[in-house]
C-alpha cells in the first residue's frame, strides 16, 4: 500500500483518538481489506500511533490463506477477537478453522478480551448460531 495512504489512516486515527479516550472507549484495527489485509498492515499503523487507545481487532475469518501464522502476529495486541463460522457453507466464501489452535494461540498470549462470533453461514440461524457457541466454548473455554 502506498505510504500516503497509510500516512492518511495514521493520521485520522491520531484525530480520533483523544475523542475515544475521553469516552473511554477502545478502538480496535481489523484485519480486513485494504491496509489491514496483512497483519503487517495493521501492525504498522497500530504500532506507528503507539496509543493504548488503539489495538486490534482480529477477524480469524479475514486471512484466507496461513490464518494462525498471522493471528499470531496480531495476539499480543488484540482486544477483541471475532471468530466467523460457516456451518452449512459461507455466504460468500468459507474456511476450515481450527479453533482450538487459534484458541491456543491467544491464550499463550494470555488474551482476556471477548470472542465474538461472527456469524456468515447459510444454515438456518437457529440451529448454526447455537452449534457455533458450542465449537467456541470448547476451544475457549465457557468463562
Amino acid at each position: 500500500m502506498p505510504g500516503w495512504r497509510v500516512g492518511w489512516v495514521i493520521a485520522s486515527l491520531e484525530k480520533c483518538l483523544p475523542a475515544a479516550e475521553k469516552c473511554g472507549v477502545l478502538l480496535g484495527l481489523e484485519n480486513h481489506w485494504g491496509l489491514g489485509r496483512t497483519p503487517e498492515g495493521v501492525l504498522r499503523v497500530v504500532n506507528a500511533i503507539k496509543s493504548p487507545w488503539l489495538q486490534v481487532t482480529a477477524d480469524t475469518g479475514n486471512f484466507l490463506e496461513d490464518p494462525y501464522d498471522k493471528l499470531e502476529q496480531l495476539a499480543p495486541k488484540t482486544i477483541l477477537l471475532q471468530a466467523k463460522t460457516y456451518y452449512g457453507g459461507g455466504l460468500w466464501y468459507e474456511l476450515e478453522l481450527d479453533y482450538p489452535r487459534i484458541a491456543k494461540i491467544f491464550h499463550q498470549q494470555n488474551y482476556r478480551g471477548y470472542v465474538s462470533l461472527e456469524f456468515e453461514c447459510k444454515e438456518d440461524p437457529r440451529t448454526a448460531i447455537p452449534h457455533s457457541l458450542k465449537l467456541l466454548r470448547a476451544a475457549f473455554g465457557s468463562s
